[in-house]
């Protein structure tokens, strides 16, 4: 591989698009526009010890193949370093289609220095990754923060120095090399090895952060409060080993051609002073709308209480607009939850995924025995915090009663927020290796493994096909949206404008190829 030696940029890090192909029309409006937060960590990481970086974040600024060549042209770097990363579980696998088709197009006009991904996908499935996808150089097997430093080290990238590169895999001629691990930022360097964001690299038309809109529930459905939106970890990783999640191949520490996240469940923490100077830059931008991107935040209280303490006092005039990842039995102290409205945390995302005990046991969720549900969800909006509610309908053991079972519950509860999925085989996930034994159908192509695209292909259960699991779920989202109890609580919290564009959103008819076949 070559090394041009005039270049003036050691890494420029890319995000390509894939939003079209998986929203469909949910991406024009509707679909939310997330900051590149592992592309930030990784180009603060890099020109902290002394390298130059350039982010260009095509699904941002919407750029064509074109565009992107010639910003590559001009920044000339040694290496680039696509970053294929999502807030959501399956953004990992989903955005590999952007991800390789400018990597394809880069290579047909003569890009030639090194081209390196980074993300869930290739963390699961590096050797696969490789041998499918021959313009694709390096993968990352882990988060890669010491991999791409050392990476960035080289002269040349030869086979012969990259054989001493821990935490990658390879191409070097016809055959694929897949090195010793390497190992994860531990909490003690977190601060030091991880230190910060990057954002004054990335685009914007008229002040920071102007190109990244948040989802629409968490602006309230209101379109004008979607911008500008920051998303930011305070902690990496999990302590949980749900089936259906790959979020833990981030924590990866082998060198196995197939990863399993649920192998590597552990939590690591920036310090709570660490975190609010992050969040004093944000502000300081004019930034309010922010989401904690953790997976687990109301977890540790040594982490988060200090951090929700001090940014109550920087929170007096209640203009932060927050939301925040948590599971319904780590939510059980009122005490707490004032104290997380007043940091300014008006959203909480709870993982309920099944209405059904037997059903959330099945995947490892746990089944809750020692948490009422319905009370847990009184308790959240006592404390003027909304419930942004996930489920997930078609895991193992799901039959069309306990379907029904989990939207029923759905209805009673009447969130502010709700969002639900068709269970899919996520590589790196469980479930996913549970499915190569089983011999389910998996996905033809990166698209389907995207949620709303034209492409998606659930799993099936033993008594229920994929197709009428997928069809549950997208005449559920309707349902939901449309139920008398759920609009008039919108209205009464939100106002008209936000029930209009809620009711402007269920016009929008996903288009499903698995139901297009059937019909």
């Amino acid at each position: 591989m070559k090394k041009n030696k005039f270049s003036s940029t050691d890494v420029c890090f890319l995000i390509a698009s894939s939003s079209k192909k998986s929203y469909q029309q949910l991406s024009i409006t509707y679909s939310a526009i997330e900051p590149p937060t592992w592309a930030l960590l990784l180009a603060q990481s890099c020109r902290s010890i002394g390298f130059k970086v350039s982010i260009i974040d095509a699904n941002a600024e919407n750029l064509s193949d074109n565009k992107v060549l010639k910003k590559i042209e001009k920044i000339n770097p040694k290496i680039i370093c696509l970053v294929v990363y999502g807030q959501n579980v399956n953004a990992g696998t989903a955005n590999m289609r952007g991800a390789v088709d400018i990597t394809n197009f880069l290579k047909v006009n003569r890009i030639s220095c090194p081209v390196a991904f980074i993300g869930s996908h290739v963390q699961a499935l590096p050797v696969e990754t490789l041998n499918n996808e021959k313009n694709i150089d390096i993968v990352f097997t882990n988060e890669g923060v010491y991999a791409l430093r050392n990476l960035l080290k080289l002269d040349n990238f030869s086979s012969r120095e990259l054989k001493e590169i821990k935490g990658i895999a390879y191409r070097t001629g016809d055959e694929i090399k897949i090195n010793l691990p390497e190992k994860v930022v531990p909490t003690e360097r977190m601060d030091t090895d991880l230190p910060g964001y990057a954002w004054d690299l990335l685009p914007y038309k008229n002040t920071p952060l102007d190109l990244y809109r948040s989802p629409m529930w968490h602006a309230e459905y209101d379109f004008e409060k979607r911008s500008p939106y920051a998303s930011l970890h305070t902690s990496l990783g999990c302590v949980f080993k749900c089936d259906f999640c790959m979020i833990n191949l981030i924590n990866r520490n082998d060198s196995k051609e197939i990863g399993v996240a649920s192998l590597y469940s552990k939590m690591r923490f920036w310090s709570p002073d660490f975190i609010i100077k992050e969040f004093d830059k944000l502000v300081n931008m004019g930034v309010r709308t922010i989401r904690i991107v953790d997976e687990m935040f109301l977890l540790n209280p040594k982490y988060y209480i200090p951090l929700c303490e001090k940014l109550s006092m920087r929170n007096k005039d209640d203009k932060l607009r927050m939301w925040s990842y948590s599971r319904i039995d780590t939510v059980k102290r009122p005490e707490i939850l004032k104290l997380v409205r007043k940091a300014g945390i008006k959203w909480l995302c709870l993982g309920i995924e099944s209405g059904d005990k037997s059903v959330r046991l099945e995947v490892a969720k746990g089944k809750f025995d020692d948490v009422d549900v319905r009370e847990v969800i009184k308790k959240v909006h006592e404390a003027d915090i909304n419930v942004m509610a996930n489920y997930i309908f078609g895991l193992p053991g799901d039959t069309n009663e306990t379907m029904k079972r989990t939207f029923d519950l759905s209805l009673e509860l009447c969130t502010a927020g709700w969002n639900t999925y068709a269970a899919m085989a996520l590589p790196g996930s469980q479930l996913y290796k549970n499915a190569l034994e089983k011999k389910y159908k998996l996905p033809e192509n990166y698209e389907g493994y995207s949620f709303h695209s034209y492409e998606t292909q659930p799993l099936p259960t033993d008594t229920l096909k994929a197709e009428e699991i997928l069809e549950y779920r997208d005449k559920s989202f309707i349902n939901y949206h449309t139920n008398k109890n759920f609009l008039d609580k919108i209205k009464r919290k939100f106002g008209q404008k936000a029930l209009d564009n809620i009711k402007d959103m269920t016009k929008v008819n996903l288009k499903r190829k698995i139901l297009n076949k059937r019909l």
